[in-house]
C-alpha cells in the first residue's frame, strides 16, 4: 500500500442504525442546524425524512436545496453514480457543499457502502470516509440486537454510537444497554441524543485517516482513551461507557444476547517499531485466510527505518491508502492495531496479532522470501 500525503477529498459520514433508531430525527436536526455547515445529504427517499417545506429553497426530482445551505439528494441507481453526479455539479459551480452525510437504510450492512468509498477509483480519489455513526435505540435496542444480525454489524462497525430515546427508559436500563454495546464494539465512543439532537461537530472528524491528526485523536479513534466532552455539549455530550450496575448478574443476562459472541474485537500494542516484512506478512496472511470476516481493521504503525508512523484502515479485504504522519512529534514509537471481526474466535485474533511482536531476525524461518512491498 502506498502512503498518501495530506488529502483534500470531501469527508463522508455514514449515518446508520436499525429501523426505528431515530436516524430521521437526528438528520432533520442536523440539516436545520447552521453550525453543521454545508452538507450534501444522500438518502433513499426524500419522503423518509419529512423535510420541512418552509426550509426548502429549491427542489427538483433528484435534489432539494435548503435555506440552511444543505443539499439533499436521492440515490440514483447506485451510490457511486450519485456521488459522481454530486462532485460533477460541484466542479461546475452548480452546488456547494463541504461534506457528505449518507443516510443508510435501516436494514443495510455498512460494509458495501464503505467498499464503494474505497474500491471505486473515481470515488476514492474524491471522497474519504470521515466516520461511521450508528444510532442505537435505548428502548428497543436490546430486542433488535437479539433478533437482527444487521444491527449487530452496524454497532460493530461504528466509530460513534448515538444512544437515542434515553428519556424513555431508566438509568439502569441505559447502563445495561451500554455494557452490551461496549461488549460488541469497545472502540466506539458513546453519545446520548436529547430528543434527537446532538452537537453537529461531534459527528464529524471521527477518523484518524488524515495527516494533521493528533496523537490524542488517534487514541480516541482506536478506543484506547476517553474523548473530552464536546464544547457544544450543552445538549448532550459524550457519555462515559458504563460499568454494569452492582446488582446486575451476568448469570441473569438474556439468553438471546449470547449470539453477540459472533462479533469479536482484539487489539495489540507493540512498543518498538515493527519490521515492514513482519507487518506485511501478518496483514497479507490474515486477509487471505479470513478477509470476508474482518469487519474493520485500523491502527497506527511505526515501521523500522521510517522517520514517521502511518495510520491505516480497512474493511474486509479493502483498504484505503495509508496516511503518513510526517509531522509526528515525540519519542513514542508504540504501534496500536485493532481488529473487529465476525465469527472468528477472540483467541484466534489475538494469536494472529502476536505475529506483530516478531523481530526481523526471528521471522526469517516463518515467512516466504517474497512479501508485499514496504509502504513508501
Amino acid at each position: 500500500m502506498a502512503l498518501t500525503d495530506e488529502d483534500r477529498r470531501v469527508p463522508v459520514t455514514l449515518l446508520t442504525g436499525f429501523l426505528g433508531a431515530g436516524k430521521t430525527t437526528v438528520l432533520n436536526h442536523l440539516i436545520r442546524d447552521p453550525d453543521a455547515g454545508r452538507i450534501a445529504v444522500i438518502m433513499n427517499e426524500f419522503g423518509d425524512v419529512g423535510l420541512d417545506h418552509d426550509l426548502i429553497e429549491e427542489a427538483t426530482e433528484e435534489t432539494v436545496l435548503l435555506q440552511s445551505g444543505c443539499l439533499c439528494c436521492t440515490i440514483l441507481g447506485d451510490l457511486a453514480k450519485t456521488l459522481g453526479a454530486l462532485i460533477a455539479k460541484k466542479a461546475a459551480g452548480k452546488i456547494e457543499f463541504d461534506r457528505v452525510v449518507i443516510e443508510a437504510s435501516g436494514i443495510s450492512d455498512p460494509g458495501p457502502i464503505l467498499h464503494t468509498l474505497v474500491a471505486d477509483r473515481l470515488i476514492a480519489a474524491t471522497y474519504r470516509l470521515d466516520g461511521v455513526v450508528t444510532l442505537a435505540d435505548a428502548v428497543n435496542g436490546v430486542r433488535t440486537l437479539d433478533t437482527q444480525s444487521e444491527a449487530l454489524q452496524q454497532i460493530a462497525m461504528a466509530d460513534l454510537i448515538i444512544l437515542t430515546k434515553t428519556d424513555l427508559v431508566g438509568s439502569r436500563e441505559i447502563a445495561t444497554f451500554e455494557v452490551r454495546l461496549n461488549a460488541i464494539n469497545s472502540t466506539a465512543r458513546h453519545l446520548r441524543a436529547t430528543h434527537g439532537r446532538v452537537p453537529p461537530g461531534s459527528l464529524f472528524g471521527l477518523s484518524a485517516m488524515r495527516n494533521s491528526v493528533s496523537q490524542e485523536d488517534i487514541l480516541t479513534w482506536l478506543g484506547t482513551s476517553a474523548p473530552k466532552a464536546n464544547p457544544l455539549a450543552g445538549l448532550s455530550g459524550f457519555a462515559p461507557k458504563q460499568k454494569p450496575p452492582s446488582t446486575l448478574s451476568v448469570i441473569n443476562a438474556p439468553e438471546q444476547s449470547r449470539h453477540d459472541h459472533r462479533i469479536t474485537t482484539a487489539s495489540i500494542e507493540v512498543k518498538t517499531p515493527i519490521s515492514e516484512r513482519v507487518f506485511d506478512f501478518w496483514l497479507d496472511t490474515l486477509i487471505a485466510m479470513r478477509g470476508p470476516d474482518i469487519l474493520r481493521m485500523k491502527g497506527i504503525v511505526h515501521v523500522e527505518e521510517m522517520d514517521f508512523p502511518f495510520v491505516f484502515h480497512g474493511v474486509q479485504h479493502i483498504f484505503d491508502a495509508p496516511v503518513p504522519l510526517k509531522s509526528w512529534a515525540g519519542t513514542d514509537t508504540t504501534s496500536r492495531v485493532v481488529v473487529i471481526a465476525r465469527d472468528i474466535p477472540k483467541a484466534d485474533l489475538e494469536e494472529s496479532l502476536q505475529v506483530l511482536l516478531m523481530r526481523r531476525e526471528n521471522a526469517k524461518g516463518h515467512m516466504p522470501k517474497e512479501t508485499a512491498p514496504a509502504p513508501t
